[in-house]
């Protein structure tokens, strides 16, 4: 199966990295938004479309990540910015009481007639929302989460297959780019491997959220001790931040399906 489907697919996408060329067939695609209230440009709106293009029938995941690469491409980069977003927000913790001094500030200048300089000024609905969002401890992962998680509930009559075989196999893909070391070595940089590494960390963490099982359990398509080693292979300042995301954002790895193996990898 790996070589069939999986490395075909790593070196086209290997080729597009490379060149930072998408092909003009690759960018055409048939796509069916799929909005259903409130602000289109909203994050949940925009995984949704997405995901609907991604997995929609008659094509299989794997078909579609060959005929729509612009549109996973699009997809990793959300899942690299939620990531990149969420450690930053990790390694400085005080933005959050920054941003509560900011808004009482804001209020005492309101009661005292002192306008506001300039206008970037946040209204306090805003800030409410601001406030609710960074008080999670990785705020763009559980939205995204949350919102893959209301795309498989909303769309019962597409197989939930297509959702997590469209996950899983991109985790393999980035999996196998990570650990062969002919594709390693065509990476423009090292930025390149952390973009990988990222895609990979969050298409599991997806994945342990909408899968009835997880993606830890023996019967799940995610390769997990793969993907672990190929982490644990990376010099450890540059990925422990995503090693805890697997430990603490995941939501299947404590269940007893778990193996005892996973779990010491990941201590």
């Amino acid at each position: 199966m790996e070589e069939v489907i999986y490395k075909p697919l790593t070196k086209i996408m290997q080729q597009s990295l490379d060149t930072g060329v998408v092909p003009t067939d690759w960018k055409i695609a048939n796509v069916t938004p799929i909005h259903k209230k409130g602000d289109k440009t909203e994050p949940e709106a925009a995984l949704h479309g997405l995901l609907g293009a991604l997995t929609s029938t008659p094509y299989s995941p794997t078909q579609h990540l060959e005929r729509e690469q612009a549109l996973a491409k699009q997809f990793a980069e959300i899942l690299h910015f939620t990531l990149r977003f969420d450690e930053l927000k990790m390694t400085n913790p005080a933005i959050q009481n920054d941003f509560s001094y900011y808004r009482r500030t804001l209020n005492r200048m309101r009661i005292n007639n002192v306008p506001a300089e300039g206008e970037n000024e946040v209204n306090n609905e805003l800030a409410n929302r601001m406030s609710l969002f960074y008080a999670e401890a990785t705020p763009m992962l559980k939205t995204l989460s949350d919102a893959t998680t209301k795309f498989v509930s909303e769309h019962k009559n597409l197989p939930i297959e297509n959702t997590t075989d469209c996950l899983s196999t991109m985790a393999s893909v980035c999996r196998v780019m990570l650990e062969t070391p002919e594709y390693r070595s065509r990476f423009a940089s090292e930025e390149t491997a952390s973009f990988c590494l990222r895609v990979m960390v969050g298409v599991i963490i997806l994945y342990d959220y909408v899968h009835p099982v997880g993606a830890f359990a023996k019967t799940s398509k995610m390769d997990m001790k793969g993907c672990i080693k190929v982490l644990r292979d990376q010099p450890p300042n540059s990925v422990e931040g995503l090693l805890n995301a697997l430990r603490y954002t995941t939501k299947h790895l404590n269940d007893e399906t778990t193996s005892k193996q996973i779990r010491i990898m990941l201590q």
